[in-house]
């Protein structure tokens, strides 16, 4: 038995590292990157989150999601606005642009999950979803009201 076999940990990463691959290729089409597509989602899910709101979702250090942000900045696709409370502090906020863009690869990101997922039942994706929403939950990363966990 492989150690990848014997910790979900391992495998977990091993799935997320092979999907991400996929979906980065599918996602160049749209001119985006898998960091970036999760970072629109996000923001069209909580709009107005904090550079460093972004970093800690998309897993990264904060000079890295503001690098990232700001190339989808550059590209029209978000914008910043000033902290209505704390003036050191910007919120995120897609543009038309970026809600057009999201948009447009959505189809492409969904068309992969169903195509990698089409070995599956109904009844066994329920179970996974489920299994890594739990994961998520019990690590004490606490999710945004009305999150919803990406697919990706």
């Amino acid at each position: 038995m492989s150690l990848d076999d014997d910790c979900s940990t391992f495998l977990v990463r091993h799935a997320w590292l092979s999907l991400r691959g996929v979906v980065a290729e599918a996602l160049v089409r749209h001119d985006l990157s898998v960091a970036q597509f999760a970072s629109l989602m996000m923001l069209e899910a909580s709009p107005g989150m904090s550079v460093a709101d972004v970093a800690r979702k998309v897993s990264t250090a904060r000079q890295s999601a503001n690098e990232m942000l700001g190339g989808l900045e550059r590209a029209g696709l978000v914008e910043r606005r000033p902290h209505p409370s704390d003036r050191r502090a910007q919120q995120i906020f897609l543009t038309e642009a970026g809600r057009s863009r999201l948009a447009a690869a959505m189809p492409t990101v969904k068309e992969v999950e169903a195509r990698l997922s089409a070995g599956f039942t109904t009844d066994e994706l329920a179970v996974i979803n489920a299994w890594l929403t739990r994961m998520a939950a019990a690590s004490g990363v606490p999710a945004q009201v009305g999150e919803e966990i990406p697919t990706l």
